[in-house]
């Protein structure tokens, strides 16, 4: 009687034990229904078409993942639209907006890159500047904005303080881009700080991201 009583004992203790590694289990990151329930970011698709990689449909190209050398779109026919909307929007309250710089190939940011790492060394080169495939220029969405009012702090973090670079902080979102750098995100991005680079993702990513103050790493959740 007393080998049952100790038998019986011995089997619920390894039953509960069970019990609570499945429990455990279930709310390991790789479980979606636990992810769910958590509200974690566990539901993005990814896509990759011909060696671009998609994230929710939005095209995603940075350090780790690049754009092939092929890849050569142009810039974005919807990128284009909002961006001349602001633009001109901009310039009517007297802003001078100006595209300091747009579209890059891979063979250009290429050149561009070498030469920064001849004149700063690599290091450096790689907290401003994209090796060739990893720049956002090359993706057609990206363009960098400055003002001929102010063209001594165009490509300067000072850009923010101008009335342009406020104003595009501010309103970016509503034409469908983010500043793609933004500040105390560095480790995130991987670049430094820059309040003149926009990045055309759409108006509700956009308005979703420039309220959640996420990076768009963050937003798609990389």
């Amino acid at each position: 009687m007393k080998k049952l009583i100790i038998g019986i004992v011995f089997i619920s203790i390894i039953l509960m034990a069970c019990s609570n590694q499945w429990r455990k289990d279930d709310a390991k990151p790789g479980n979606t229904d636990a992810h769910k329930k958590q509200g974690t970011n566990n539901n993005h698709k990814k896509k990759i078409k011909n060696g671009v990689t998609f994230i929710d449909d939005i095209l995603i190209v940075n350090k780790k993942i690049p754009l092939p050398s092929d890849y050569n779109p142009g810039v974005d026919k919807s990128a284009r639209t909002a961006l001349t909307k602001l633009l001109n929007d901009g310039n009517k309250k007297g802003l001078k907006l100006t595209i300091t710089s747009g579209f890059r190939s891979y063979q250009r940011q290429q050149t561009l890159f070498n030469n920064y790492v001849k004149k700063d060394g690599e290091k450096a080169a790689n907290k401003y500047s994209a090796k060739p495939g990893s720049s956002e220029h090359q993706s057609g969405l990206s363009f960098d904005i400055g003002s001929t009012k102010t063209p001594q702090v165009n490509f300067n973090t000072d850009f923010v303080k101008t009335k342009a670079g406020k104003w595009l902080k501010a309103h970016a979102h509503e034409y469908g881009f983010i500043i793609r750098y933004p500040k105390g995100k560095e480790t995130i991005t991987g670049y430094q700080y820059e309040p003149w680079h926009i990045r055309y993702v759409g108006k509700k990513h956009a308005k979703a991201i420039y309220e959640s103050h996420l990076t768009l790493e963050e937003y798609l959740g990389l």
